[in-house]
């Protein structure tokens, strides 16, 4: 099983997920002039605004539809596993939003990141952090278990502790100079069913094809009284792990 992207549903439905990136581009303080490497860039919406800050930037991602977009937002963007990063200190910054937490093999990513950047360069990242959508990993393990399917082994999320996180970087070589974990209860534009079939794909697939509708509304049933406010609007219940580490040596 693996995730596919639409370019075109994750702009209609998930635009709030590169919208809310916009704090960690301030922690990241780019300079006109400095190399980049997003991490990540999906459709390469805050690529470009690294970009207008002056910054040369490489983009890359693991998705073919989202890597063809940010080529037509005429990005230098690269299909690319995050765990197979071949860059050499060539970056003074590596960015990274909304996407670490797709790669259960964190000490690979932190070591190709670690080989990508200069001596001292920075490495600024938002993932999800340890209690993200908690509530919907439990409703959608409860649905998976009724039909006979181990929820664990569909799960692809990887969400840290800032401890634990912490640690991984040091022992990569980082020093890291802040990390934070908070909760951020997101609004949804839509309804949680656009939410369930763009990012819990791993979840759905493990069912059988004509089974994953059933799914998604029992989900949905469960989840309703807790996420849906009394506007009739989705809040779903994200926590953030947000930090900045340089390269030690």
């Amino acid at each position: 099983m693996t995730q596919r992207w639409d370019p075109d549903a994750y702009d209609q439905h998930a635009r709030f997920v590169s919208d809310l990136g916009a704090p960690v581009v301030d922690l990241l303080e780019p300079l006109a002039g400095e190399r980049m490497l997003d991490l990540g860039c999906g459709d390469g919406s805050l690529t470009e605004r690294l970009r207008r800050a002056g910054c040369l930037v490489v983009a890359v991602d693991s998705s073919p539809e989202q890597v063809w977009a940010a080529l037509e937002r005429g990005l230098d963007a690269r299909i690319t596993d995050f765990r197979e990063l071949t860059f050499d200190g060539e970056f003074d910054a590596v960015f990274s939003n909304a996407a670490l937490h797709w790669v259960s093999e964190a000490d690979r990513v932190i070591a190709g990141v670690r080989r990508a950047l200069r001596p001292g360069g920075r490495f600024v990242a938002e993932m999800g952090g340890a209690g993200c959508v908690l509530s919907i990993r439990e409703a959608l393990s409860t649905a998976l278990t009724a039909r006979g399917v181990n929820p664990a082994a569909a799960d692809p999320w990887y969400f840290p502790t800032e401890a634990e996180y912490q640690r991984r970087l040091e022992v990569g070589g980082f020093s890291v100079e802040s990390i934070q974990r908070f909760p951020r209860p997101t609004p949804l534009p839509g309804d949680l069913s656009h939410w369930l079939w763009i990012f819990a794909q791993r979840f759905l697939d493990a069912v059988p094809e004509d089974e994953r509708a059933a799914v998604v509304e029992e989900v949905k049933a469960q989840l309703e009284p807790g996420l849906k406010n009394t506007n009739g609007v989705w809040v779903v219940d994200y926590v953030r792990l947000r930090f900045k580490a340089r390269r030690s040596g």
